[in-house]
């Protein structure tokens, strides 16, 4: 009885291991993806994936850039750009149903959110009564994640990673 219930757990185990790795075993991007669109202070990622399993995605881009804001003095002038505020990391989410993945294949559109503007304080102006506004993001990489089975949307997402991929921009 316990060699039995050992080599049922062991087949139990196996067929768990196998599962999972069979699920998304080959996620990849397909025809040239992605494409990168530089909305100005927001990031699009589209294209296509392959080699996807059964059950629902979750497509996450997080971007990095280098902001340029301008300084506003509290009469309404607009001062030429000085010091611009540090480096930011903007994250988009895209959940994509399982029932829109066609025999392995997905389509993906998502956009990072854009970086908060206003800047409270207005740290690069001359003093917190001016504002500081960003109006434009120089991206320089951007990491796109595939998660599946997943319909965690709220980052940091908790779900298997089945494609990972930096690039430079």
């Amino acid at each position: 009885m316990k060699r039995t219930a050992i080599a049922f757990v062991l087949v139990v185990g196996a067929m768990a291991v196998t599962t999972q790795a069979a699920f998304a075993a080959n996620a990849h991007f397909k025809h040239g993806s992605p494409v990168f669109t530089d909305g100005g202070v927001f990031l699009t990622a589209s294209g296509s994936l392959a080699g996807l399993g059964n059950g629902d995605i979750v497509v996450t881009v997080d971007a990095t850039g280098q902001p340029t804001a301008t300084c506003t003095n509290p009469a309404g002038q607009t001062q030429p750009p000085g010091h611009n505020p540090a480096e930011v990391v903007l994250t988009g989410v895209q959940a994509i149903p399982g029932s829109e993945i066609k025999n392995g294949n997905a389509s993906f559109n998502v956009s990072t959110a854009s970086p908060t503007s206003p800047i409270p304080g207005a740290p690069e102006c001359p003093n917190g009564q001016w504002r500081e506004d960003i109006t434009d993001v120089a991206f320089t990489s951007a990491t796109i994640t595939v998660y599946q089975p997943c319909t965690d949307t709220s980052p940091p997402i908790s779900c298997t990673i089945v494609l990972q991929q930096t690039f430079t921009l």
